[in-house]
């Protein structure tokens, strides 16, 4: 199953004499909800410590002193004395640069293209701007998550393989790796392909369940 495209040279060296089941070149790098959301969630951070900037620093902006109390000790800074702000003016920054960061990485990750993604009997193989990756299908849990229609959906194909991330109010909570496959046509059959071949390859052997005759 192949679109109208001509596969990178590199890449159908790679692939050598398998048999190609699909092969999709995606047109964004991550789905659009991924990359919205941490959009959405930069875009309250940086407001949010912004209130900061502006509470806490606008007076100086516009000449004024500025009041607040380091270790129960009252102290002023003026636009003449900028000492004592200096370290939390710094922290503040830092955290507004996180924000800021976020919202550059979430536009990245939503004007950024996608690559070529080939399926063979054995693995799948991307590439994308020069690199390859290979991956067997047996490192793929199977737990696969289909969204769009045919003429523009994604694919997520989580791994085995994954991280511990801390979580506010829920503490720490393992989240697995995932291939994203954004912005393909023939969606749906390309998903029956990436089952097929995943559970084909499962390494997990077969629990036997046997009863003992009395």
């Amino acid at each position: 199953m192949m679109n109208n495209f001509e596969l990178p040279k590199n890449l159908l060296t790679v692939i050598g004499n398998e048999n190609v089941e699909f092969a999709v070149k995606a047109s964004r790098d991550k789905p659009v909800k991924s990359s919205l959301g941490i959009i959405i969630f930069g875009t309250i951070w940086t407001a949010f410590t912004s209130i900061f900037v502006f509470a806490f620093l606008g007076p100086l902006f516009i000449g004024e002193e500025v009041h607040f109390t380091t270790k129960g000790t009252p102290t002023v800074a003026s636009p003449e004395n900028l000492g004592p702000i200096i370290l939390p003016g710094i922290i503040i920054g830092l955290f507004v640069l996180i924000g800021i960061g976020m919202l550059i990485g979430g536009f990245y990750s939503l004007l950024k293209k996608g690559g070529y993604f080939v399926g063979t009997p054995l693995r799948l193989i991307s590439f994308q701007n020069g690199n390859i990756r290979s991956i067997d299908w047996e490192q793929f849990s199977g737990d696969i998550e289909v969204a769009g229609n045919e003429i523009s959906g994604n694919i997520s194909l989580q791994m085995r393989t994954g991280k511990m991330v801390s979580r506010k109010n829920r503490g720490s909570e393992y989240v697995p790796d995932a291939i994203y496959i954004s912005g393909i046509t023939n969606v749906f059959e390309i998903e029956q392909i990436c089952r097929k071949r995943i559970k084909e390859n499962d390494p997990t052997p077969s629990v036997l369940h046997t009863q003992t005759l009395q």
